[in-house]
């Protein structure tokens, strides 16, 4: 199938084929080669962002996802909240991309009718000592450009919410909630109203599904690329070891393999491995409101907790109440399985013991036996347990010295929000 595709990218986009290039291995020597122009790897909502802006310039794409579709990762397992840029540090990536990035998404959702909400959100201390914080918050938010934020007495966020409980609130008007499969599929697939290709595909780029980047190597002043099916990993047993079935060679290369980014960097022979920051795995579980009317209207979200932001309340577009994610380190994940996204994305009934009581602390009428097991995620995360939360990384070549070459890392929360200035970022830096 690989194969196949390989032969009809080269139809459809005239790829030049590389000669005389002297392999590596007598591996990479029986592997065909392809020259490309621009690459992605990983069609998550950063990776598919990343794309559209490159195939809007005018540039031939080819996205690379090891899974069946797009967005079967982080992206799709989260909170699919539009954040409006409060937690993060003046001046971080997180904080820039974060409010550059809502303006993005607000704008583009409005004129692609992707279905979306500005509904605003409540942090909330639930404890006297909790408010030094709090009002730390809404000084970092100011800083950092987020308009319209409200410090609220407990009296005040009630008469909006009856059925919270707090002593005080930070009101953020511009934070909202997005479907991401509709925004992806939007930038990808179909495009309403016209209900034709979508952004990135319209502009040039090509989807290489059930295909995963195994490896690569430094030839040169060149990245080289290893390219498997995925279901050659699937079948793999780790006795051998992997074959690539091509190697392609572009210009320009972005990692957005998200959980397995830092594994995949790894990989890549003749990267100083150096500069490759070590992966964090934290799970998050989700819990679903049932057997009772929905009591927000709005986004509620506690103290921020180590490790995320707490236990917090989020509504999808048909007003379904959502609790969640809690934390759970993950250690000792192998590089091919997360290459795969094999994670374990069950939800155990019995872990809402440990939702109730955090609930509670904002929402003191919750019922027993009304939360129903949601579904799971894994955040790519750069710092653990007990650690301050790490900005994201993106490297280029004044970074790890390759020409061509960005890496992203722990492109966690608010990575959807961000996803488009990310993109913009990339693109305005990087392309050549």
């Amino acid at each position: 199938m690989l194969g196949h595709t390989i032969r009809s990218l080269r139809k459809a986009r005239r790829w030049v084929s590389s000669k005389n290039l002297t392999s590596r291995v007598g591996v990479e020597r029986a592997a065909a080669r392809e020259s490309v122009d621009c690459m992605v790897i990983g069609a998550g909502a950063v990776g598919i962002a990343v794309a559209r802006e490159l195939a809007l310039k005018g540039r031939e794409v080819v996205v690379v996802e090891s899974a069946s579709t797009f967005g079967t990762g982080t992206s799709s397992r989260n909170s699919e909240v539009i954040h409006a840029g409060i937690y993060y540090p003046r001046n971080s990536l997180k904080a820039v991309f974060c409010v550059r990035g809502r303006e993005l998404l607000y704008q583009y959702c409005s004129e692609h009718e992707v279905p979306h909400k500005q509904i605003g959100k409540l942090i909330v201390a639930t404890r006297s000592s909790e408010v030094p914080k709090l009002n730390d918050l809404m000084i970092r938010g100011i800083e950092n450009g987020v308009d319209g934020l409200r410090m609220l007495e407990g009296f005040e966020a009630t008469e909006m919410e009856p059925e919270l409980q707090c002593v005080k609130a930070l009101f953020s008007p511009v934070s909202g909630i997005v479907d991401s499969h509709s925004l992806m599929l939007s930038l990808v697939w179909i495009s309403p109203p016209m209900w034709v290709q979508g952004e990135a595909e319209n502009h040039g780029a090509t989807f290489c599904y059930n295909t995963t980047v195994i490896g690569g190597h430094i030839e040169g002043n060149r990245i080289c690329l290893h390219i498997s099916e995925s279901k050659d990993l699937e079948n793999w047993d780790g006795k051998f070891p992997l074959h690539p079935e091509v190697i392609l060679m572009p210009k320009l290369v972005v990692n957005s393999a998200g959980l397995s980014a830092p594994a995949l960097a790894k990989r890549f022979d003749g990267l100083n491995s150096i500069v490759i920051p070590a992966a964090q795995y934290a799970r998050g579980c989700y819990f679903v409101l049932s057997k009772m009317k929905a009591p927000f209207k709005h986004l509620i979200y506690p103290m921020p907790e180590d490790g995320g932001l707490g236990v917090h309340v989020t509504l999808d577009l048909d007003g379904q109440i959502k609790f969640g994610p809690d934390v759970e380190w993950i250690k000792n994940m192998d590089d091919i399985l997360s290459f795969l996204n094999k994670f374990d994305y069950s939800v155990c009934a019995k872990r809402a013991e440990r939702f109730y009581p955090e609930i509670r602390k904002y929402y003191p009428n919750l019922k027993d036996d009304s939360l129903e097991p949601g579904y799971a995620g894994i955040r790519p995360k750069l710092s653990g347990a007990q650690q301050s939360a790490s900005d994201f990384v993106i490297q280029g070549e004044d970074i790890h010295g390759v020409p061509g070459l960005v890496n992203l890392f722990g492109i966690e929360s608010p990575g959807l929000t961000s996803s488009m200035a990310i993109a913009e970022h990339i693109v305005a830096r990087y392309l050549r």
